[in-house]
């Protein structure tokens, strides 16, 4: 739907009528691999501003627009095939709110970001004053953007009118009244109850291990965030660079690298986490 919504794939019926003002900005997994990994940064989004007359920003407007997705200094130069997967995905993002849409079609776009980028974005499309639609397996990203939600079940496209929590216990209703109906049963009301709620309770059980996992995943990172942060104020004194405390900048440099590759670890664990749930 969201391909058809892009112009990416062709209708197969009905009509699609686009406002004239109308301006879409799609952002999909594959995209972070179409990237034109011989530019850089500033280089990709002048190519955007080239291809659009809503967008004609100079080269330092660009430089500021890269400094609020995490680029800055000498990084805004560097060829893309540097950049890791994190990276690409910021860039890529970037890209897309360069263009200014007023329509926002989104698959999966906290895949391959951070913790810290994630809520950037989280943040950012809370304050987006356009339309947006988002298809995502991130539940806290949809709680708290979107204000209503679709499902696509049995063929069928309808809004879902319960909460995103009670979601999993909705699903397995409608699975048990479509497995009791194939069974012969035409009234759904005669579902078994009790074997629903059993259902629920085993779902819930077995994802409760992993559940505890995320929560302290998150708590960890938030930790190893403050402590990097209280860090890089530190590094920004000028007084730290004096000889009297140069044993002080060592250690502190040899803890924010320290920090870095902690952080890296815990949120590949994190993202392995988010992964299983997602498929679940």
């Amino acid at each position: 739907m969201l391909k058809v919504l892009a112009g990416k794939f062709r209708a197969l019926s009905g009509e699609l009528i686009k406002p004239r003002k109308l301006r879409i900005g799609y952002f999909a997994q594959h995209q972070v691999d179409e990237l034109d990994l011989d530019a850089t940064p500033v280089a990709l989004l002048q190519s955007v501003s080239r291809g659009s007359r809503e967008n004609e920003g100079g080269e330092q407007e660009i430089r500021d627009f890269l400094g609020g997705f995490d680029f800055r200094g000498q990084r805004v130069d560097e060829p893309i095939h540097h950049f890791s997967g994190g990276e690409k995905a910021r860039l890529a993002l970037a890209k897309v709110a360069w263009s200014r849409p007023n329509l926002l079609l989104m698959d999966e776009p906290t895949n391959h970001l951070d913790l810290q980028m994630c809520h950037a974005l989280t943040v950012a499309l809370q304050d987006f004053q356009g339309a947006l639609l988002v298809v995502s397996h991130d539940r806290h990203l949809l709680a708290n953007t979107v204000d209503e939600f679709y499902t696509i079940h049995q063929g069928k496209f309808a809004e879902y009118k319960g909460a995103l929590s009670d979601y999993e216990s909705w699903l397995m209703r409608e699975q048990s009244q479509s497995r009791a109906s194939n069974d012969g049963d035409e009234s759904p009301l005669r579902t078994d109850k009790k074997r629903q709620r059993q259902e629920a309770a085993m779902q819930r059980e077995r994802l409760a291990p992993l559940r505890r996992q995320e929560a302290d995943l998150e708590r960890e990172l938030e930790r190893l965030q403050r402590d990097l942060s209280a860090i890089a104020s530190r590094l920004g004194e000028a007084d730290l660079y004096e000889e009297a405390n140069k044993s002080e900048l060592t250690e502190l440099l040899r803890r924010e690298g320290e920090l870095k590759a902690n952080i890296e670890r815990t949120e590949v664990r994190w993202f392995e986490v988010q992964q299983r749930l997602a498929e679940s």
